[in-house]
């Protein structure tokens, strides 16, 4: 029970917060420093996300070659540093984890 309020907890103040950008968001004036902080936001969270996996894939540090999550990623890094297009890095990324995994 304690789980589930959590739960619904968490998903009403998410969309409380979600909802007062949406209600309010034309009345509110952020400094410049909170909007160029801003900007950086979805960039930290995505790498707080992909860094532990590409690094430690089954939860300990593997930085061999024969990890394909950090092969993969290293890819699509490469890939959209290269051609600033995130599709393809999806992509070939997830074509270079896949091709690695079905070798080894």
């Amino acid at each position: 029970m304690t789980i589930w309020l959590t739960i619904a907890g968490m998903a009403l103040l998410t969309v409380l917060i979600r909802a007062s950008f949406l209600v309010f968001g034309h009345r509110l004036s952020f400094p410049v420093w909170l909007n160029r902080a801003l900007h950086y936001v979805p960039a930290a969270v995505l790498t707080a996300l992909v860094v532990p996996m590409a690094l430690a894939p089954q939860g300990t540090l593997d930085v061999s070659p024969a990890n394909p999550y950090l092969i993969g990623t290293l890819v699509a890094g490469l890939v959209a540093l290269l051609t600033r297009h995130t599709l393809l890095a999806i992509v070939v990324s997830f074509a270079v984890y896949g091709a690695l995994r079905w070798l080894g």
